[in-house]
């Protein structure tokens, strides 16, 4: 059986993550990077230590801005954080990148985030926006917008998730016990607008509402079956184009002060979306998004890291279009189910667990290693049962790329079964 999944990161082509007064908004991928040995940083003003940067020794903590001042600029210090948070500051990083997938082809790739905070108080959460712009051999084009902001005191959290997408792919049908021979090449164009507005109840508890717009068009089957059967994409109905839309309702539970590094704590999610016609949507239908995350310090007096996530949804109606079934990275972003290609597994719902131990290498945080495992399983179409779990796992390793933010670039190599596997590139942590 071929990889589903075999990407090849062929070259960081450079980096920029200048701590000044930058206003680029520059984003995409997942918002979480894995503690450094001094735990979260002091977010503040940039000084310059006296002493030389070593990639790979002393206790000073350094990252690839410390390594490229010090090759390019001949600049031999290492940068420190003295001054405590300082609202308005900006931590920016842009990494531009090229890499190759069996799904995409040749991709060039520029993603980036920027980090600030709105209070100064030690527990006002950090806010983050994404942006990406990726472009393919396979005239695919993704352009994800996505940010978290919390306003001061964290008394509101606006969450935003806007793309642009022109992807072709290949879907295989509905449920965990299809093959890779089931594979059915797709086509289409994709407009997402989410919008959340959270408030405070209590500490770290927030209630709130949103909107959600999905509009699907110019889709097409681009496979024709030998046998005469139409492909489990036509069997379900899928039009050229539809709008999906309908409130969404929201609790949260965020105890984690810098999602970009959380530290031991909960985080729990739950979204409920009704869609109607009133509203513009084509069909009623409703479903349930819960995410729910744990982290821990393992050993207790050390800075690594066991995580634990889950991240399940339910429809409850025969309306959801296809395109927007719970399937392999789905979720925000397209993280979930490493060890699979994405969209290898879909159905009406899906179960996902994930479990990863994250640990530092060198003692002035600069590289660090994670281990992985995951399994997913989505419900049959004829008996709407969960029958079949597809496993997950590998292991990976953590570049710094920017301290103070704790931005890392991940690169993982996940496994799955019957011969999947391939690498995994992000910028910032899965979850």
């Amino acid at each position: 059986m071929p990889f589903p999944n075999r990407t090849f990161l062929l070259a960081c082509l450079f980096f920029i993550a200048l701590p000044g007064k930058s206003r680029n908004l520059i984003r995409i991928l997942p918002p979480v990077s894995r503690p450094d040995t001094a735990g979260i940083p002091k977010m503040a003003a940039d000084t310059t230590s006296p002493q030389g940067v070593h990639w790979f020794s002393g206790k000073e903590q350094v990252d690839l801005i410390d390594i490229g001042r010090s090759l390019f600029l001949k600049h031999p210090g290492i940068r420190k954080d003295t001054s405590g948070k300082k609202v308005g500051k900006l931590y920016p990083a842009l990494l531009p990148s090229a890499e190759y997938t069996l799904e995409t082809g040749l991709a060039f790739d520029l993603t980036g985030s920027l980090a600030f905070y709105t209070g100064d108080r030690s527990d006002d959460n950090i806010s983050n926006i994404y942006l990406a712009s990726v472009f393919t051999q396979k005239n695919q084009i993704l352009m994800p917008l996505q940010g978290n902001i919390w306003t001061k005191g964290n008394k509101y959290n606006i969450i935003t998730d806007w793309r642009f997408e022109i992807f072709p792919q290949n879907t295989y049908g509905l449920g965990t016990l299809t093959t890779t021979s089931e594979a059915d090449s797709i086509t289409f164009d994709y407009l997402r607008f989410y919008s959340t507005l959270l408030k405070t109840i209590a500490k770290d508890l927030y209630v709130g509402f949103g909107y959600d717009v999905d509009y699907f068009y110019n889709v097409k089957d681009l496979s024709h079956p030998t046998n005469g059967q139409p492909t489990a994409f036509e069997a379900y109905g899928v039009p050229a184009k539809s709008v999906s839309s309908g409130p969404t309702f929201n609790i949260l539970y965020d105890g984690r002060r810098n999602e970009i590094n959380p530290e031991p704590g909960y985080y729990a999610s739950i979204v409920f979306r009704p869609n109607f016609t009133f509203l513009g949507s084509d069909a009623n239908w409703q479903s349930l998004q819960i995410d729910a995350r744990h982290y821990l310090h393992l050993p207790a007096s050390s800075h690594n890291t066991l995580a634990f996530w889950t991240y399940d949804v339910f429809n409850f109606s025969k309306n959801t279009p296809y395109l927007l079934l719970p399937s392999t990275q789905s979720d925000t972003y397209a993280n979930m189910g490493r060890g699979y290609i994405g969209g290898r597994f879909r159905g009406k719902d899906m179960l996902y667990l994930e479990t990863e131990y994250r640990y530092g290498i060198t003692r002035n945080g600069f590289l660090g290693g994670v281990v992985f495992v995951n399994a997913q399983s989505f419900t049959e179409p004829v008996t709407n049962r969960f029958e079949a779990i597809a496993p997950g796992w590998g292991a990976g390793i953590r570049i710094k790329l920017n301290k103070f933010p704790h931005t890392n670039i991940a690169l993982d190599y996940g496994f799955g079964l019957h011969g999947s596997q391939g690498i995994f590139a992000n910028l910032g942590e899965v979850f």
